[in-house]
């Protein structure tokens, strides 16, 4: 009895699964785990601007000449800009849009990526030499020349409805759609490479005697092999995401006035470095903060995906 006690015990604590190994390898990660708080909170806190902003009783877009440069107090935690208005709302506010901005686009551009790369490492021949040409040519692109023009075009001449042209967002979604069509060549790349090897495995092979059709194989027996590069790619490229709004808001071509975003917060706080430092400061540095925060995570999570180190 006693043996047979010892023999079931271990089976009582079941078997490892492969989620709880990557969790544990995430959990492992003390600069990732740590950067994922970081990031919940401060999605958090972006969400919730409007109850913080009732809370404080203040109003981001309200404008106070007579509290210019005001230092933080009870009203206003962190001080006002140049208007007199509340700096804490306005970085909230700023938030939403960055982080709207970097992870929809970032998402954008894995799916763009996705589409490209899985039929052109399936397939091969002619059609993956055509998709990977055109993944050369736009790496070949510079990049911040190619998206200053693509961000200065006249919305007004290129035949869009006026309703969506006169729509105050419209700087947001244009943000988004030229960010997308030059941000996916990273992960074609990398799932067209995964691809190419997965389509010479046993269980693909075998689900092609079978009569299972190309577009069936990529999505049944592919494409979930190749999500952990994807999700490490798009992690990591929401950082890059989030510069890139911050630099062409900065030279006034991204997101537009009176939307906030820590892009042109900056850009409105630079002639005033001297007199004001915290406009500057604060923005500057959240930018600095969320993008090393999201490149942390992407090597967390690189690290937990490994599949080496899980099949270890």
């Amino acid at each position: 009895m006693s043996a047979l006690h010892e023999t079931a015990r271990p089976a009582a604590r079941g078997p490892r699964t492969v989620w709880g190994l990557l969790l544990r390898r995430l959990l492992g990660h003390q600069l990732a785990v740590g950067s994922a708080a970081f990031l919940v909170i401060l999605g958090c806190l972006a969400i919730l601007t409007p109850v913080i902003e009732a809370g404080l009783g203040v109003e981001a877009n309200a404008v106070d000449l007579t509290q210019r440069f005001a230092g933080p107090t009870a009203g206003h935690w962190l001080g006002t800009d140049e208007l007199g208005r509340d700096l804490l709302a306005r970085l909230l506010y700023g938030g939403q849009v960055s982080l709207f901005v970097g992870i929809v686009a970032a998402l954008a551009s894995a799916v763009i990526g996705t589409l490209i790369g899985l039929p052109a490492g399936y397939y091969g021949g002619r059609l993956d030499a055509v998709l990977m040409r055109l993944t050369d040519g736009v790496i070949a692109l510079p990049l911040l020349p190619l998206l200053i023009v693509l961000a200065a075009l006249d919305l007004n001449k290129l035949g869009l409805p006026e309703a969506l042209v006169n729509d105050p967002n419209v700087s947001l979604y244009r943000m988004i759609v030229i960010i997308s069509l030059v941000g996916w060549t990273t992960v074609a790349r990398l799932v067209r490479g995964a691809a190419l090897s997965l389509r010479e495995r046993e269980y693909v092979l075998a689900a092609t005697a079978a009569g299972a059709g190309g577009m069936r194989i990529m999505a049944v027996h592919i494409l979930p092999n190749v999500v952990s590069p994807i999700i490490v790619a798009t992690t990591l490229s929401v950082g890059n995401v989030i510069l890139l709004e911050s630099v062409l808001s900065f030279l006034g071509l991204g997101i537009q006035p009176p939307i906030a975003s820590w892009g042109n917060m900056l850009t409105g706080a630079q002639e005033l470095i001297w007199s004001a430092p915290v406009l500057a400061f604060y923005p500057g540095m959240l930018i600095f903060v969320t993008v090393i925060a999201f490149n942390f995570l992407g090597d967390g999570l690189q690290d937990a995906l490994d599949p080496r180190a899980i099949e270890g």
